[in-house]
């Protein structure tokens, strides 16, 4: 149950959160389902296929693969967590999630951001170690460190997750709580408290500065010292490979960042929430989307490893 607060003395329970989605149109629900619901299943397949080829292909069974399938997953499990319920929603012409189903789905939504926050960073410093210190690169990023970083981020972004949502189980909810999203997003449903959120907020401001600003700032250092060393290769052949083994993870770094800063500004500079939610859904389902594109279209050995792994299973004719 949600706890519901008139008054600090006084509190009764309500079931349900209501949300509002990126629309109330009803002929504008069944589009949004098609979409959504396109959407999902080219993310997952796409992501799905990163996988199964990383696994496949004992060229990739290196660490900058390893880490990507860790992401892949991570994206999958992402966009599992916000579009499901939002399709099941639209079908059932209901905008209600329970209070245990808002907590739930808004913890794993954390988890798997900050994952992707620390995935991104960890594969900045592999591909840091790979072109500025290539000679060193198999005994640096050797598999104990491979999965001991790999442990750390789900870790950290396990107990960061569990940070935010136990200080959102001790705030108190009025009756008829509606939230401006498609998804119980953190500082939605914080707004929403009737009780006193400075707590929540201090914490959510505190956890940026400690870990967001360090993971940006370190992914920026890597890829300033990677063109650096790219930019003083001789040979163009050289330079060539090297950007484009770093091409596609900047291009993803870029479009998360990118697309996560957007929502920012859209929440801070215009009045209208559901502004910020449509913006919300370029990070949240369009960009685990476009990842397994990006890693497969830019990146040569990738392409090659998903076209033995589709001949192999005749998928698609050759």
């Amino acid at each position: 149950m949600i706890p519901v607060s008139t008054d600090a003395g006084n509190q009764t329970g309500v079931l349900e959160f209501l949300l509002l989605g990126l629309t109330e149109d009803p002929e504008l629900q069944p589009l949004l389902f098609g979409l959504f619901l396109s959407m999902y299943l080219v993310s997952v397949l796409g992501n799905l296929l990163i996988i199964l080829a990383v696994s496949s292909d004992s060229h990739l069974h290196t660490s900058m693969y390893f880490f990507l399938s860790h992401l892949s997953f991570s994206d999958i499990c992402f966009n599992s967590t916000i579009v499901l319920k939002m399709l099941v929603n639209i079908q059932r012409a209901s905008r209600a999630i329970t209070y245990a189903g808002c907590i739930t789905q808004m913890c794993l939504y954390l988890v798997f951001l900050y994952l992707d926050h620390f995935l991104l960073t960890v594969m900045a410093y592999d591909r840091f170690v790979a072109n500025c210190h290539p000679l060193h690169y198999t005994i640096m990023m050797n598999p104990q460190l491979c999965g001991l970083l790999a442990l750390g981020s789900w870790s950290l972004s396990v107990l960061v997750a569990l940070l935010h949502s136990l200080m959102v189980l001790h705030l108190s909810f009025c009756t008829h709580t509606e939230t401006p999203h498609f998804f119980c997003e953190l500082t939605e449903v914080v707004k929403a408290a009737c009780s006193d959120a400075l707590s929540n907020y201090i914490v959510l401001y505190a956890v940026t500065g400690l870990l967001g600003v360090p993971l940006l700032t370190g992914i920026l250092f890597s890829y300033s010292k990677i063109i650096s060393s790219i930019l003083k290769m001789s040979s163009a052949e050289g330079r060539y490979k090297a950007f484009s083994t770093c091409g596609s993870h900047l291009t993803v770094i870029s479009l998360f960042y990118g697309t996560g800063l957007g929502v920012y500004l859209s929440s801070a500079f215009s009045p209208s929430s559901s502004k910020g939610a449509v913006a919300s859904v370029m990070y949240t389902v369009v960009t685990p989307m476009l990842n397994p594109f990006i890693y497969s279209l830019r990146n040569r050995d990738m392409k090659g490893a998903l076209r033995k792994f589709v001949s192999i299973r005749s998928f698609f004719p050759l």
